[in-house]
């Protein structure tokens, strides 16, 4: 197998060997985090979450996170148990617990429906009110995978139409996601390029796929992908600077023979890809969309997180 990687690759930091971590609204060691054997989380996937991006100490693009947060549990009919300001308190509280006041911090929001009376996946057998777990580490994206780029393999697991399992939903679960992940990188791939049910570009495994023809920059449709926060920032600042973006159905063949592509997300931002299934990318380097797009989107990230800290 090839030396593969992916956009959550980071270099280990042995500042998150002592983290505390939130555990409904408790600080523990890591060690000591655990939860119940019984929760729905650990027997079903039953829950969702949010990845987010800390930025001089403050989670960027938070109200966007909290919007899909609170959509999925609608969704599934789960409780969080509390409000917004609640559980924005805790993500800050968990952040000063670990002195983490800067850059470089990525943390970890998971809500599950909590403890079940019986292993079983009936809802009705919930036990308990909803387990949410805060996890802040120390992680930085790793400056070759930002500049060099991924590998892609296009996977035969296709992206759900909502009426097996919608894609919007930041569900636990992500087998689905993980089978592609494995099929591309037993094929000598970083990461997997996923279809949607009619033969079409959707995405990526863990994040969302973007190309560059001539001037424009290309994206999926978004019917059959979740709805990224960072790919929908990226589409705001193309249009902000008066770059044409647009969102539609296109094939591998414009992959192909595309002059750049890129992958986002909220770990690593804007990551180029230099090959898809063998062929490469346009120069199979980072081509000027992508940089000046990486460049835009950390001055979005700067503002949001300034206009927060001005509250």
């Amino acid at each position: 197998m090839a030396d593969t990687h992916g956009t959550h690759d980071y270099l280990d930091d042995p500042r998150n060997a002592e983290i505390l971590i939130s555990v409904n609204g408790e600080l523990v060691p890591r060690a000591r985090a655990v939860v119940s054997v019984f929760d729905a989380g650990f027997v079903l996937g039953d829950g969702v979450w949010e990845g987010l991006r800390v930025a001089d100490g403050h989670p960027a693009f938070l109200d966007q996170h909290l919007d899909r947060l609170w959509e999925g549990a609608a969704a599934i009919m789960l409780d969080i148990g509390l409000t917004r300001d609640e559980l924005t308190a805790r993500l800050y509280a968990t952040l000063a617990a670990n002195d983490m006041t800067g850059d470089g911090v990525h943390i970890r929001l998971m809500v599950t429906r909590g403890p079940k009376s019986t292993p079983y996946q009936d809802p009705r057998m919930s036990a308990g009110p909803a387990t949410v777990v805060i996890i802040a580490e120390h992680k930085d994206p790793l400056p070759a995978t930002v500049e060099r780029g991924l590998s892609l393999f296009t996977v035969h697991v296709r992206r759900a139409a909502p009426d097996t399992l919608d894609p919007k939903l930041n569900a636990h679960s992500k087998l689905n996601d993980i089978t592609a992940c494995i099929q591309a990188y037993t094929a000598g791939a970083d990461e997997a390029l996923m279809l949607d049910p009619h033969g079409f570009v959707a995405t990526c495994n863990s994040t969302h796929f973007f190309i560059v023809r001539g001037d424009e920059v290309w994206t999926s449709s978004g019917m059959y992908c979740l709805g990224g926060i960072t790919r929908s920032n990226v589409l705001r600042v193309c249009g902000d600077a008066g770059i044409t973006a647009r969102q539609h159905s296109f094939s591998l063949t414009e992959v192909y023979s595309a002059d750049e592509a890129f992958v986002t997300g909220t770990f690593a931002g804007l990551v180029p890809v230099h090959t898809v299934d063998g062929r490469r990318i346009g120069t199979g380097r980072r081509g000027p969309m992508v940089e000046r797009l990486q460049g835009l989107y950390q001055q979005l990230v700067r503002a949001d997180v300034a206009a927060r800290g001005a509250r």
